[in-house]
């Protein structure tokens, strides 16, 4: 008991945060109860940013019936690929990536052939609330497929790597990208074994890599390194996480986003509950970030200040980038 202690200790030296203070101190004090539509429902989160002129995967339609499944084939009209994903599901959880058509069928990207009857199988499950949190009924989105930039065809297996910006009161403080494996299914999602890579926030430079919860210098399915690659549009990633703070009200928040090869960054979505995996990517702690980005916003609220989106990214670029340690 006593090394157990020692232990932790010695986490909380080095800021690591835990999901209890992650809760207490961030979720619950920073995020409004009557927010959280806002980003648990991936449509509404949309819809908003799309109101505010921010670039999301375009949205063909949505199926919030058993009915409505019938317009299917209008929606999709003559694409050869799409994707379905319910609107309030997590962890990757129901999403069907559709790549293109094989006769009177469909490829999935991983290059599994499936019938129109069992996309709509899919659509059904998706409304009964089977992927949803909480398991309420839910409404089947049917979007735009991201094509990855040409930067990931070397560290990534099929799938669309995500980059994830945490984010407090709209201060960037920790960055990862997230590579999808073999074991993953194609899907950026840590918990099914996709690869988290922390990401300098100053320059966008990727750092070392978190598979399965250890520690990698490369890929398990391409063998080339992931970190040392520079991501293009670093700063306007930045500077829509950091935007992201107005668009939903929520002050504590993971933005994900990807960088398709025609469209640019884009933002996929929020989440109210951001997990810690990012820490051991990054092999540093959140806590010693959070209580910076306290200190300062108290002391600008003391003079009557509020930074705009660019001043804030300016701000964690300059405390939290590796060029200029000083944490």
């Amino acid at each position: 008991m006593f090394g157990f202690w020692k232990t932790w200790k010695a986490l909380e030296a080095r800021g690591i945060m835990g999901i209890n203070r992650r809760n207490a101190d961030y979720v619950l004090k920073y995020n409004k109860r009557s927010l959280y539509p806002i980003v648990d429902d991936k449509i509404i989160t949309k819809e908003r940013a799309i109101k505010a002129g921010i670039h999301v995967p375009e949205m063909y339609g949505v199926i919030s019936t058993e009915k409505e499944i019938d317009k299917l084939d209008e929606i999709i009209g003559g694409r050869s690929d799409f994707v379905i994903k319910p609107a309030q599901g997590a962890g990757g959880d129901g999403i069907l990536v559709i790549a293109d058509r094989f006769e009177d069928r469909f490829r999935t990207v991983s290059g599994k052939i499936i019938s129109h009857e069992e996309i709509e199988h899919q659509i059904s499950s998706i409304l009964t609330g089977l992927y949803s949190l909480g398991g309420h009924r839910d409404r089947a989105l049917i979007e735009y497929r991201v094509t990855p930039d040409q930067i990931f065809k070397s560290i990534s297996y099929e799938g669309v790597p995500d980059i994830r910006i945490i984010v407090l009161m709209g201060y960037p403080v920790m960055a990862m990208l997230r590579l999808p494996t073999r074991q993953s299914g194609g899907k950026a999602n840590l918990h099914q074994g996709a690869i988290g890579v922390g990401v300098d926030l100053a320059t966008g430079l990727t750092l070392r890599g978190t598979w399965l919860n250890n520690i990698i210098s490369k890929h398990p399915d391409t063998t080339n390194a992931v970190d040392g690659v520079q991501l293009p549009y670093w700063d306007g990633f930045m500077k829509l996480a950091a935007g992201c703070y107005e668009l939903c009200g929520l002050g504590y928040i993971g933005v994900d986003m990807v960088l398709d090869q025609d469209k640019g960054p884009l933002i996929l979505e929020l989440n109210a509950r951001p997990g810690l995996n990012i820490q051991i990517a990054n092999d540093c702690g959140l806590t010693l970030r959070t209580h910076a980005v306290e200190a300062h916003v108290e002391a600008l609220a003391a003079k009557g200040i509020k930074e705009t989106p660019e001043e804030r990214v300016r701000f964690a670029q300059e405390l939290f980038g590796h060029i200029h340690p000083n944490e």
